[in-house]
């Protein structure tokens, strides 16, 4: 799985997109970003790290809220520059305390 890292297209600020999925139900819950490092954390752990844009640094999922994201499967798309990890979510994924950040309906 460190192979991950040397094949993945970060982006110019360093980031990749992470979608997070219902590994049971293939539900979408959110979008989020992941640098060298929350990947790396990501790996090591098995607890899904992210980076967080607006307060520039490292968060593992849960930290604060004990929602956590514990990874099952790790894919990366055909360009290498997105991720998609499945994952056995406790609590809600969004901080708006629904499951999905994906809830508006158009």
């Amino acid at each position: 799985m460190q192979d991950l890292l040397s094949i993945i297209k970060f982006n110019d600020q360093g980031l990749v997109p992470v979608i997070t999925q219902d590994y049971k139900n293939n539900q979408v819950l959110m979008l989020a970003w992941a640098n060298h490092e929350a990947l790396l954390k990501t790996l090591e752990t098995g607890i899904v790290h992210y980076f967080s844009r607006s307060r520039k640094k490292l968060w593992r999922k849960g930290e604060t809220s004990g929602h956590t994201q514990y990874v099952k499967e790790i894919y990366y798309d055909c360009d290498a520059d997105a991720i998609l990890i499945k994952i056995d979510q406790i609590g809600v994924a969004c901080h708006t305390g629904n499951r999905s950040c994906f809830f508006h309906k158009v």
